[in-house]
């Protein structure tokens, strides 16, 4: 089978990619795989390390703000259907699958059009544009949330789940290796905090004032500041590391990253909860407010209900975050709920149910 996967922008988009493209071999080595992305996207560096070829369109959004770009948008949508037709030829892939982002709307309209079979997969409990905008083309809609009917043909909708990473499954057993990738003491608590692949500022804004006043000895910090704020830190590295914080842009080993952490701070985007669901990590969500129909807030206040979470609003996290984190991290009863309460709600099994959905649209077509 050859299968062609298009999306991307954000880790949100591409970690459930790749996760199903591990899937699908897993099931069938000899499964052809190739990613379709949108140029300068972080899809194009991610796709090849995880093994897999990526090829760009030129595709962009509409800025908000007034800009002459926004005039290249129909030009840019034009040539990224004439080069997703070229490359569909070329491949031939018997389905495509579309995650959100960009990219997957020329590529899925295209696919569609030329009767190939099409899946999409939501991982949000708000859907995306672009996969509304697919709904009516494609044959099978993968998504995370009950109640999605709202947005797409209830006909189409298969509950999955999100997919996310094989390598964390079972993490327990990567802590001591966790320690050593990041150069960590095992015998001190760790927080990890992260805002998504692209940073977030409150959630920076909050590490920092909680640097100014971290005394070394009594716990150390794992922090992905993400790229857009990185170079403020960048000269502050080996200082920093020298005081139990170790800092980067990314965090290439999340799995490592979760193994060793005792408390995780983030935003509440629906993979990230995904993957704290499986990880069963005690964590603090900050939902970003800058999302559409403010879905990362629902999707936290869904776990908080469960006991599976903490939350603290964007506005509140510049005087609640920091105390909350800190007493967190002395409470390990505390803790021990919201593993075990978090650990309930994990879909380990997302990314095979998908493939099972992809190989029926193959069988079905032959």
């Amino acid at each position: 089978m050859k299968v062609i996967i298009s999306g991307g922008g954000t880790g949100g988009h591409i970690f459930p990619a790749i996760a199903i493209a591990d899937a699908l071999k897993d099931k069938d080595p000899s499964t052809e795989i190739l990613f379709v992305g949108a140029e300068g996207k972080m899809e194009m560096e991610r796709v090849p390390k995880a093994g897999y070829p990526i090829a760009g369109l030129p595709i962009r959004g509409l800025q908000r703000r007034l800009t002459w770009q926004n005039a290249l948008v129909p030009f840019r949508i034009l040539k990224s259907l004439l080069k997703a037709s070229g490359l569909l030829k070329t491949f031939r892939p018997d389905v495509a699958i579309g995650v959100g982002g960009y990219a997957s709307g020329p590529l899925l309209y295209t696919a569609a059009r030329k009767k190939i079979p099409c899946l999409i997969q939501e991982q949000n409990s708000y859907a995306g544009i672009t996969n509304r905008l697919l709904a009516k083309k494609v044959k099978t809609i993968c998504v995370a949330y009950p109640g999605m009917q709202a947005y797409f043909p209830e006909g189409k909708l298969v509950q999955t789940g999100n997919p996310v990473r094989a390598d964390l499954t079972d993490i327990d057993a990567k802590r001591i290796e966790g320690y050593a990738h990041f150069n960590l003491d095992p015998n001190r608590k760790t927080l990890l905090a992260f805002g998504g692949s692209l940073g977030a500022k409150t959630i920076n804004q909050s590490v920092q004032a909680l640097i100014g006043k971290h005394d070394a000895p009594e716990f150390q910090i794992i922090w992905q500041t993400g790229k857009g704020s990185w170079n403020q830190w960048e000269d502050k590295v080996s200082e920093l590391d020298t005081r139990g914080i170790h800092i980067m842009p990314f965090i290439d080993r999340m799995d490592l990253a979760y193994a060793v952490a005792d408390v995780v701070i983030c935003r509440a985007g629906a993979l990230t909860i995904s993957e704290l669901c499986l990880v069963a990590r005690p964590a603090i969500l900050v939902p970003s407010p800058y999302v559409a129909e403010d879905h990362q807030t629902k999707n936290a206040r869904s776990i908080e209900q469960s006991g599976g979470c903490l939350v603290v609003t964007d506005q509140e996290a510049e005087s609640k975050l920091l105390p909350l984190a800190i007493e967190l991290l002395h409470n390990e009863n505390k803790q021990k709920e919201l593993k075990d309460a978090i650990r309930k709600l994990a879909k380990p099994n997302a990314a095979k149910e998908i493939v099972d959905e992809i190989w029926k649209l193959y069988k079905a077509n032959q």
